[in-house]
């Protein structure tokens, strides 16, 4: 009687299904072990696999949830089945191409790519994108002492940055700094006394920082310059800067800068490095690398017809739509007429035409005997064939994609990221670099990479080095070394896919779990 019971719950066994195609068929088979359902096409294995045993595995995990959230996720109808016993939480991994969406990698799938954004946030060093040297951040102690080492027995300015690289006149900053007690500010380099009414070349680039003190350095300033300091910092933000009698210019932060240039960086956090986020994602290519513009020659078929005769192919002849009414109005606007053939236009007004304007376009509209006026920005034909470029372009677009000509991003050259999260560095790597190498040699770096850490980084990135080691372990295993995490998922084919998805769930450490694969491959 025991030998049975153990027997009982060593065993998946079914009774009665019926689902579909199935003869009301009884079998079992032993839980914990690679089971094979094979047959002819047809025969009813995926009607057993998914439709019953899945179907009903999954009925009941949604069981355990309360009446309150059952009612927002729906109700899931009980296979026809006369039993089944022994079943295990079910996961189901079909063998299907993933999702369309560009922004879908290996990386992300996987969620490898989740930790290597926690560990480049964490322990990576930033470099400055002009000068390469080691970007620093001190801490208003760390600050004084430096000064106080560096410009010993010197006279210094201690100044406060306000304005970096802008035009405007300024006046009432002038205003508002002498309000604060202020005499001097240096602007573009040079120290100047604030009198009344000051105000700059509005058209011109200006710097500009509040002059807090002019102090001698020697122990005895110690307190003056400390707090001098502060109050720099109070006014532009975590910035100061030092300026000696010789004109030589050191910056200082309290966050990253590069204390040559004075370039600063924000801390990173992980949405720093990631390209589905906008404070990561590249600004030209939204964060998906290629850039789309449109075809001229797709677009304008036959440059002899005028755009009254349908020479935007992919508007149509139909010159009673709203999308003509823009282009009227954009005739009207720039003095050309609808009537000229296209190959006779002014190359400007093609270039608008196609790529649009800065200017505000007034759109006349005429419906049901009623007319109106709105304003637009016309960025040019893309917003009048239902495109919807860059990350949005998707199957639904009215557009084809014939009309347009993708390329690699030029600001970033196709890394998504940001330039100032490239600058973010691990043994002189930025995260790009990393996620481009395949996964045996992403294995091998991860492995090595403690060892080149100092005390404090290799203790934060223990546990997130563990976690990308194990999660490419299981990727090596499925035999998938050759990718690398910057794949995007729609190239994948319906295997790799699968066996990426089988390799994350084995990566989530789920235990007593039944998998139901679709044609393993």
């Amino acid at each position: 009687m025991s030998e049975k019971k153990i027997n009982d719950y060593s065993l998946v066994e079914v009774f009665g299904a019926r689902e579909h195609n199935l003869k009301n068929i009884d079998i079992s088979f032993p839980r914990n072990q690679l089971v094979v359902i094979t047959g002819l096409s047809g025969s009813g294995k995926s009607s057993l696999a998914f439709d019953t045993i899945y179907a009903e595995g999954q009925r009941r995990y949604m069981e355990t949830f309360s009446a309150y959230s059952r009612q927002f996720m729906g109700g899931l109808e009980r296979p026809d089945v006369d039993k089944i016993s022994g079943l295990s939480p079910v996961i189901a991994i079909e063998q299907k191409t993933t999702g369309r969406n560009p922004r879908s990698t290996v990386g992300t799938i996987t969620e490898i790519y989740d930790f290597l954004r926690l560990l480049y946030a964490r322990t990576a060093e930033a470099y400055s994108p002009v000068t390469g040297e080691l970007m620093q951040k001190m801490s208003e102690e760390q600050i004084t002492n430096t000064i106080l080492e560096q410009y010993s027995q010197q006279t210094v300015s201690i100044l406060a940055p306000i304005v970096k690289g802008r035009k405007g006149h300024y006046r009432e900053l002038f205003e508002q700094i002498t309000k604060q007690g202020y005499l001097k500010v240096r602007i573009d380099g040079e120290i100047q006394d604030i009198h009344p009414k000051m105000q700059l070349d509005r058209y011109k680039i200006h710097d500009i920082e509040i002059v807090i003190d002019r102090i001698q350095i020697i122990p005895s300033t110690q307190k003056r310059l400390n707090d001098s300091i502060q109050i720099a910092m109070k006014q532009s933000k975590g910035l100061v800067k030092i300026v000696n009698e010789e004109q030589r210019v050191q910056n200082f932060s309290k966050f990253l800068m590069c204390p040559t240039s004075g370039i600063s960086f924000d801390e990173p956090q992980p949405n720093t490095f990631s390209f589905n986020s906008p404070y990561g994602a590249c600004n030209e290519c939204d964060g998906v690398g290629i850039v789309y513009s449109i075809d001229p020659d797709s677009v304008f078929e036959n440059t002899s017809l005028s755009i009254t005769e349908g020479a935007i192919t992919p508007l149509g002849k139909d010159l009673n739509t709203p999308a003509y009414d823009v282009i009227k109005s954009l005739a009207k606007k720039y003095h050309f007429s609808l009537t000229t053939p296209i190959k006779d236009l002014n190359p400007e007004i093609l270039d608008i035409l196609l790529n649009g304007t800065n200017e505000t376009l007034s759109v006349k509209i005429i419906f049901g005997g009623f007319s109106s006026t709105y304003e637009m920005d016309y960025t040019g034909l893309q917003c009048l064939m239902g495109a919807k470029f860059q990350h949005k372009k998707t199957e639904e677009d009215q557009i084809n994609d014939r009309y347009l000509h993708s390329s690699i991003c030029p600001l970033c050259n196709g890394a998504r990221l940001k330039k100032e999260s490239l600058q973010f560095k691990i043994d002189n790597k930025n995260i790009f670099e990393i996620a481009s190498t395949n996964i045996t040699q992403l294995y091998e770096w991860a492995n090595k990479i403690e060892e080149k850490l100092n005390t404090k980084q290799r203790i934060i990135a223990k546990e997130i080095l563990k976690e990308i080691k194990t999660r490419t372990g299981f990727l090596l295993d499925v035999g998938l070394n050759y990718l690398n995490l910057n794949r995007p998922a729609q190239t994948l084919s319906g295997g790799e896919a699968q066996r990426i998805r089988l390799a994350t769930q084995i990566g989530s450490q789920l235990m007593n779990v039944m998998f139901i694969l679709d044609e393993p491959s």
